[in-house]
C-alpha cells in the first residue's frame, strides 16, 4: 500500500483499532477473574515490527496504555525480534518494566505473515493473584508483593511453559482464576495476530511500517502544534497527599520550550517502606494522560502522542521508586501526578483545568467462600469528578483511571459478602459556579462463617479534592470497620458480621457558587444532590 490518502488513512487507522477492540472483546469474554471480566482492568494494544504502538482498545486503562512501550522495550531487548518464532508469547510482571507493580501481566505475541515478522499484539490485565502478601500496601520491600517474573516465555513456538504455568499455580491463592487469566492472555493476542493478518491481505499490505510512519507522524504533529501553543515557561505545582503515618509532598515543574514538554519531580517526598512507591514508568504515564487530557483529548492513543513528551525525577523519590521498595499500592500515589501536571498548567491554559477529582477506592478481599471456595477480588468504587468550566462533574466516575465497579449481584456470589447498601453522598460534590460530582457510600457486611482479609488503597481521607477558581473543595473520603475509623491503606481481618463501610470522597467544585444557576441549585435539592442548609450556607439560597 502505497502513498495512501488522507481518508485511506481514517479508514485504515479505524480498522486497526476496531481489530484492538476485539482483542479487548476476546480478552474479556475469556477471563477468569472479575477483575478483567468485570471491571476492564486491562489494556490491549498493536504495534508495528519497529516495536512501535499504533493502536489501542478503546476500553483500556491510561496507566497500562503509559507504560506499555517502555515494557515492549524491555521485552524485546531480551528476546530480539530476529529470534522470536510464531507461537512465541513473551511476558513479565516486574514493576520497573512494566506497569509499576507485580499483580499486572505484561503479554506480547509476534505477528508473522508468511514467515515475516510484521507487528505484535499486547495484553495487560491485573491478576487475582501473585502470592506473598497479596494486593496489598501492606509489603516492607518488593520480596513480601509476591512473584516477581522477569522477561521469559509463556509459550516457546507454540509449546506452553508448563513448568512457569505449574510454578504460578502452586503460589498463588486462587489458580483457577489466575491461569484461566493468563491463558485469556494468550487467546486474545492469538484471536488478534488472526485479525491483523486478514486485515493485511484484504488491504494488500505486507508492512505495517508506512502505515505507522503515517499515524505516530500525524499525531506527533498534533501533539506538538498543541504544545506550541502554550507560552515557554517552567510552570510548576505542589501539594501534599495522604501518606501513610506523614503527609507526602508531590511536586513538578513543567518546562515548556516550543513544541516539547519536560516533566521533573523535584522536590517530591522520598520513598516510604510500605507500597506505596511509584517506578517512574507509572509516573511518566500519567504525565501523558493529563498532557493528552489538555491537548489533543480526540486522538486515538498511539506512540506519537508522547514522543515531545520527557519525564524524569530523582532517584528514589516518591515518584521514581528504585528497587527493592515495595510498590503494591502505587496507585494511591502516582494517580495524582495527573492532578499535579493539570495544577502546573492551570494558569498557562486557563479554562481547560477542570477541579480535582475524588478519584478511586480499590478493596482486595481475601480468604473463603462460606462454600469452601478461595477468594481473591478487588472492588472498585469511585468518588465524585471534578467540576469542569462549563458542566457540573459526574457522581462516583473514576479519575484518572476508568475501571468499572463490580456489579453487587457478582461480587456477592464471589466473595460470601453482602453489600448493605450503596448510595450517592448528599452535599459531598464542592460547591461552585459548577458543581463536583457526589461521592457515594458502599456498606459491604461479612455475611459468611468465615474470616476474609481486606486490604484497603484509598485516598483523600486527609486532603479533599480542591476546588477550581473559587469553587469549594469535595467532602474527604472515610473508612469504617463497625463504625470505627482505620487507617485507609491498612490490612484488616474482617470477622464473620462485621462491617466495612466506605464513604467515597466527592469532587471540587469550579467557579464562585454565588455564579450557580438558581434552577440548578433548586434541582440540586429536589434530586437529593445539595441539602437545603448546604445551599443557605455555601449558595446563599433558600426555597
Amino acid at each position: 500500500m502505497k502513498n495512501l490518502d488522507a481518508v485511506t488513512l481514517g479508514i485504515v487507522w479505524d480498522r486497526l483499532i476496531a481489530i484492538t477492540n476485539e482483542i479487548l472483546t476476546a480478552l474479556v469474554r475469556t477471563s477468569f477473574s472479575p477483575n478483567v471480566r468485570e471491571a476492564l482492568d486491562l489494556s490491549v494494544m498493536v504495534f508495528d515490527a519497529h516495536g512501535r504502538q499504533i493502536s489501542q482498545g478503546t476500553w483500556s486503562v491510561p496507566s497500562f496504555t503509559g507504560t506499555a512501550v517502555a515494557t515492549v522495550k524491555h521485552l524485546l531487548k531480551r528476546f530480539p525480534p530476529d529470534t522470536l518464532r510464531p507461537g512465541d508469547v513473551l511476558a513479565t510482571n516486574d514493576p520497573w518494566m512494566g506497569t509499576g507493580h507485580v499483580y499486572d501481566i505484561n503479554v506480547l505475541r509476534p505477528i508473522f505473515l508468511d514467515g515475516r515478522l510484521i507487528g505484535y499484539t499486547f495484553s495487560i490485565t491485573h491478576l487475582p493473584d501473585i502470592g506473598g502478601l497479596g494486593f496489598s500496601a501492606s509489603g516492607r520491600s518488593i520480596y513480601e508483593e509476591g512473584l516477581r517474573l522477569p522477561v521469559c516465555k509463556l509459550v516457546s513456538a507454540g509449546v506452553l511453559n508448563d513448568e512457569l504455568f505449574e510454578l504460578i499455580a502452586l503460589n498463588v491463592r486462587v489458580p483457577d482464576q489466575t491461569i484461566g487469566d493468563l491463558h485469556a492472555n494468550l487467546s486474545c493476542t492469538e484471536v488478534g495476530g488472526r485479525l491483523l493478518i486478514e486485515f493485511m491481505r484484504e488491504y494488500d499490505i505486507t508492512d505495517l511500517t508506512e502505515i505507522a510512519d503515517l499515524i505516530i507522524g500525524y499525531s506527533e504533529r498534533a501533539m506538538r502544534e498543541q504544545i506550541a501553543e502554550i507560552p515557554d515557561g517552567v510552570y510548576e505545582n505542589s501539594f501534599q497527599i495522604d501518606g501513610h503515618e506523614n503527609p507526602l509532598t508531590l511536586a513538578c515543574k513543567v518546562d515548556v520550550k516550543g513544541d516539547q514538554i519536560h516533566v521533573d519531580f523535584a522536590g517530591t517526598s522520598p520513598v516510604v517502606d510500605i507500597g506505596i512507591n511509584v517506578p517512574i514508568t507509572y509516573s511518566s504515564a500519567f504525565v501523558m494522560y493529563g498532557l493528552k487530557c489538555l491537548t489533543i483529548p480526540h486522538i486515538p492513543n498511539n506512540l506519537g502522542c508522547v514522543l515531545p513528551i520527557r519525564v524524569t525525577g530523582p532517584e528514589n523519590c516518591i515518584l521514581n521508586a528504585q528497587p527493592p521498595y515495595p510498590t503494591g499500592g502505587r496507585h494511591t500515589v502516582g494517580h495524582f501526578v495527573c492532578p499535579l501536571v493539570f495544577g502546573a498548567l492551570a494558569k498557562a491554559l486557563p479554562g481547560k483545568v477542570q477541579a480535582d477529582s475524588g478519584m478511586i477506592t480499590l478493596v482486595n478481599v481475601q480468604g473463603a467462600h462460606w462454600d469452601g471456595r478461595e477468594v481473591s477480588s478487588i472492588y472498585y468504587s469511585s468518588g465524585g469528578y471534578g467540576a469542569l468550566p462549563d458542566r457540573d462533574g459526574l457522581s462516583t466516575v473514576p479519575s484518572p483511571s476508568n475501571m468499572i465497579a463490580c456489579p453487587v449481584e457478582v461480587w456477592e456470589d464471589l466473595t460470601g459478602t453482602i453489600v448493605e447498601r450503596k448510595e450517592l453522598l448528599t452535599d459531598s460534590g464542592g460547591a461552585g459556579k459548577f458543581r463536583g460530582g457526589l461521592g457515594q457510600q458502599w456498606v459491604m457486611r461479612n455475611d459468611s462463617d468465615q474470616i476474609l482479609t481486606l486490604s484497603c488503597f484509598a485516598t483523600r481521607t486527609e486532603f479533599p479534592a480542591l476546588g477550581m477558581l473559587g469553587g469549594g473543595n469535595g467532602s474527604a473520603r472515610t473508612l469504617q470497620i463497625n463504625n470505627e475509623t482505620v487507617h485507609p491503606k491498612g490490612r484488616y481481618v474482617l470477622q464473620p458480621g462485621d462491617v466495612l463501610t466506605l464513604s467515597d470522597a466527592g469532587g471540587g467544585g469550579f467557579g464562585d457558587p454565588a455564579e450557580r444557576d438558581h434552577n440548578l441549585i433548586l434541582q440540586d435539592i429536589r434530586q437529593g444532590n445539595v441539602s437545603k442548609e448546604a445551599a443557605r450556607r455555601d449558595y446563599n439560597f433558600t426555597m
